[in-house]
């Protein structure tokens, strides 16, 4: 029996080369977005905030529409669909010196912004099996997290030399990144499987994914984990400055120790991980641990309070349990939720998925704020419980979700009972669901 979790993806250089180009481009805006865009436009910052406040909300309704375009189309299109929009979008950037036309611009954008990681997951579920897509996972993580870094200090050298002239030639060269990533990208060929390659349109929309209660829990979860991510950009700067009264220096170590271990370690431990054979629910419960140990250390540093030297040290131990937290639980986590979405409806079960983020994202800044105007260790006390509810209901979760999500490669007696759970109970389902899927789903 062929072991397609060890197989190399088709066209796999090609899709991760293509990845770690448009995170260079990304990394060359992110940082500075508000001065980028009013150096391109000419606006306010004021304003350049404003319109991306409203577009990149915008963006979130479109997340849906997303998800089943990937239904309708495939991943691979849906996705060059969207690199194609990003690189017309930066080419327009330095053209749209009017409110109107950065509004239409930033808009389109946005949409496509918004709509990456859905699209993206759904790649991934559709050219890789088994473990193959916890490895691919880990892989486009790294390369992410390194290309990211790459284009920020591309930028900051750029700036350096030219000045604010070359804002114009860096969304240029943005446009050329995206472009290339997708040529790059379009390399990548489809896993058909025997029992789907055949299959119709979904025989349901939205419908399915709101009646699979184990996807929801999954779902709930990962918002609950996915609000420990938001606190690297936004509870960690305000913690240090305004309750450990620390150098402003001390949040620049702790970003930067966190992307130079997430590219250069993040594959090593996904591979460990991936090779101990731990189930995928385990793996990113023990990412939520490792969250919830972290944000515990917050608290304890926030009430002893050390001088700079331990300050320094006893911060950057914590990232350092943060960072592994978010390997472990990003590549398992990822895996588990692109595996246990059914094939024909994948693109609308991960954009289910994909709002926990943007929700936590969303409301990270002022659930925080309000937490810290009272207590600085208020804000990490939610975080660890938080995190231990998400620990907690993926184990729960684990006897309800497929035996394919939980498991990156089912061993022999898992698979058979699998098949024979689902001869049993396959009328029960509306599409093809393992036996562990809610009636109906």
């Amino acid at each position: 029996m062929r072991k397609t979790g060890t197989e190399r993806v088709a066209g796999e250089r090609s899709l991760l080369v293509g990845v770690g180009i448009s995170a260079v481009g990304i990394g060359m805006y992110v940082p500075f977005t508000l001065v980028f865009f009013h150096h391109v436009t000419g606006l306010s910052f004021a304003v350049v905030g404003l319109v991306l406040t409203v577009t990149g909300l915008t963006g979130l309704a479109f997340m849906p529409l997303a998800g089943a375009a990937v239904d309708r189309f495939g991943a691979k299109r849906a996705n060059l669909a969207l690199y194609a929009v990003r690189a017309l979008g930066f080419a327009l950037y330095p053209l749209a010196d009017s409110l109107p036309a950065f509004a239409a611009v930033a808009l389109v954008t946005a949409l496509a912004d918004r709509s990456f990681p859905v699209v993206q997951q759904s790649l991934i579920g559709e050219v890789a099996r088994g473990s193959a897509r916890d490895r691919l996972q880990a892989s486009l993580r790294a390369l992410q997290n390194a290309g990211m870094g790459a284009g920020a200090l591309l930028v900051s050298g750029v700036l350096a030399l030219w000045g604010n002239a070359a804002f114009d030639h860096t969304a240029l060269g943005n446009a050329a990144a995206f472009a290339l990533a997708g040529l790059l990208v379009s390399r990548v060929r489809p896993v058909r499987d025997a029992g789907t390659a055949s299959a119709g349109r979904p025989p349901a929309g939205y419908r399915m994914v709101l009646r699979d209660r184990p996807f929801l829990g999954l779902t709930a979860a990962n918002f609950l984990a996915a609000l420990g991510y938001a606190a690297l950009s936004v509870l960690f700067p305000l913690y240090i400055a305004t309750w450990l009264h620390g150098p402003e220096s001390l949040t620049g170590a702790a970003f930067t120790l966190n992307t130079v271990l997430c590219a250069g370690i993040g594959v090593l431990i996904a591979g460990r991980v991936r090779r101990s054979g731990a189930r995928r629910t385990r793996s990113a419960a023990l990412g939520s641990l490792l969250f919830a140990a972290a944000f515990a250390g917050q608290i304890v540093l926030g009430t002893v309070r050390p001088g700079q030297t331990g300050l320094l040290i006893a911060l950057l131990a914590i990232v350092v349990v943060y960072t592994l937290g978010e390997l472990i639980h990003s590549t398992s986590g990822g895996a588990l939720s692109v595996s246990a979405a059914p094939e024909p409806v994948r693109g609308r079960y991960l954009a289910t998925y994909q709002l926990s983020y943007s929700l936590a994202t969303a409301l990270a800044p002022s659930l925080f704020t309000a937490l810290l105007a009272v207590d600085g260790r208020l804000p990490w006390a939610l975080l660890t419980v938080a995190a231990l509810g998400s620990a907690l209901a993926l184990l729960r979760l684990e006897r309800h979700l497929p035996a394919e999500a939980v498991y990156a490669e089912p061993s022999a007696p898992v698979a058979e009972s699998a098949v024979a759970e689902s001869a049993v109970a396959g009328s029960a389902v509306d599409a093809p669901r393992p036996a562990t899927a809610p009636a109906g789903a």
